[in-house]
């Protein structure tokens, strides 16, 4: 009998968790419960059921990232497809199905987001057996989380009388506090996890009774794909000219096979402050603390800090974030607004809505330490092994000196190796390439002086990792 081919989505913007949170560096990849990333985790929540290494569906943007946090726990993806853009999930699941047929005929698929957390694994995993059967049956089943309050910014699932598997009588969209309130005092209506269960046939059979065209091209971004190390491209043409559809709205709606079997697994889509606090660990008065917080008749606040200490004084029902180059106060009560902040920082094109002032690259990473006229600071690691592209720049000239690690530097026709303590200059215009050659990371400080220090004034000659000159790209 077939294994499960777990699908796990991994698109995705998470503006309502900023400044923790930002475009180029989603909820999806944080640790924000836990030591693990949410993605890691929810790869880490398949061991010990009977499934295959995971196909995930990502965003190009973010392809190094999930590459990297999943070799991490040693979980690498079976196929990783980059979407050229975002189609919403109904397309993204599609390709998964084709992609997991072309391995196995009878796939069975169990599709997550990577950015839910569940707290009770074991039951998450009996659910899943649970629900084999009925989707093997030709069943697709979504898994309805039991409610635990009248939500309203969930979707709800209307059950049919019985229990365990059974069939779904409506989709319905977020109540308002009325009607949630009656949703949940009936017993009938479950919140919507965005869970399946089914195989990839059953899916693209009942999507091509609505959408035939989606499936035609979901099957030829599979076909015509492009293989580019870890990654596998999907046609742009044919993804691209997909609808962007979920996948409730263009099959469960309106299929006969839907089924739903409600679960109480410790879900939250950790889609708000609001809802992190409700699963993070708190103390008697209610409150969520993460980093250095000193906090003194405080009570159901949440307070996150990454290097400072944060001081909290007779603050209720308040969320209280600090990064490296922003800081979020606000009331529980208005968090689900604070993707507004972030339309207005885009609106404003300031760097804050996308990048964090740390960056994360293939090769490593880069802190933008300091900034003023004509100059920037750079704190720079580079993993064992790894290399910058050769790249040149039009307006700047650079200075790196060694903290720690070894560094091989080519500048125009000369290459030298630099220890710990040593330094060397980068003249504006010249030809250069950052390399490690050693087992440890390289730590260097760079500090750039010119007319122009934008991420942009970058001509790159090579690269190992298939880049084209973009912004906060070295």
């Amino acid at each position: 009998m077939a294994s499960i081919t777990p699908v796990i989505l991994s698109g995705g913007s998470g503006t309502r968790l900023w400044p923790l949170s930002r475009e180029a560096h989603p909820k999806q990849f944080l640790p924000v419960i836990g030591e693990h990333s949410l993605l890691q985790a929810t790869a880490l929540r398949l061991q010990g059921l009977d499934a295959v290494a995971p196909i995930v569906v990502a965003g190009e943007a973010h392809r190094f990232l999930v590459a990297e946090q999943l070799h991490a726990i040693g979980l690498p993806p079976s196929a990783l497809l980059l979407e050229p853009v975002g189609r919403n999930t109904a397309p993204a699941i599609a390709v998964a199905a084709f992609q997991a047929l072309a391995a196995d005929p009878d796939a069975v698929l169990l599709v997550m987001p990577s950015d839910h957390a569940i707290t009770d694994v074991p039951a998450f995993q009996a659910a899943v057996r649970q629900a084999l059967p009925a989707a093997r049956d030709g069943g697709l089943v979504t898994f309805g989380i039991v409610p635990e309050a009248p939500e309203t910014g969930f979707g709800y699932i209307k059950a049919a009388p019985g229990e365990g598997v059974r069939a779904i009588e409506r989709f319905v969209e977020k109540p308002d506090a009325a009607t949630a309130a009656g949703y949940v005092a009936s017993g009938d209506y479950f919140w919507n996890s965005g869970m399946f269960l089914f195989r990839a046939r059953a899916y693209l059979d009942e999507l091509a009774q609505v959408h035939p065209l989606m499936v035609e091209l979901a099957e030829t971004a599979v076909a015509r794909a492009r293989r580019d190390a870890d990654f596998i491209r999907l046609d742009p043409d044919a993804f691209s000219a997909m609808a962007s559809d979920s996948i409730d709205y263009a099959v469960m709606e309106k299929t006969a096979e839907g089924r739903i079997l409600p679960v109480a697994v410790g879900w939250s889509d950790v889609g708000s402050w609001q809802a992190l606090w409700q699963v993070a660990e708190q103390d008697g008065a209610g409150n969520a603390h993460h980093g250095d917080v000193l906090a003194i008749d405080c009570q159901n606040s949440l307070a996150m800090g990454e290097k400072r200490l944060l001081a909290l004084l007779g603050l209720d029902n308040v969320v209280v974030v600090d990064t490296d180059d922003a800081v979020l106060v606000a009331h529980k009560d208005r968090v689900q607004d604070v993707k507004s902040i972030v339309a207005k920082l885009k609106a404003e094109n300031r760097p804050q809505a996308t990048w964090h002032r740390k960056v994360f690259r293939p090769w490593g990473n880069y802190d933008s330490v300091d900034a003023g006229a004509r100059f920037q600071v750079k704190r720079i690691v580079v993993k064992p092994g790894a290399a910058l592209s050769l790249q040149m720049h039009h307006h700047r000239a650079e200075h790196w000196i060694v903290v720690s690690g070894t560094a091989r530097v080519t500048c125009d026709e000369r290459v030298i190796l630099l220890s710990e303590n040593q330094s060397t200059y980068i003249p504006l215009g010249s030809k250069h390439r950052l390399e490690n050659p050693g087992t440890i990371p390289l730590e260097l400080i760079e500090v750039q002086s010119g007319s122009y220090l934008g991420e942009d004034d970058i001509v790159r000659f090579e690269d190992v990792y298939g880049r084209t000159p973009e912004p906060g790209a070295t």
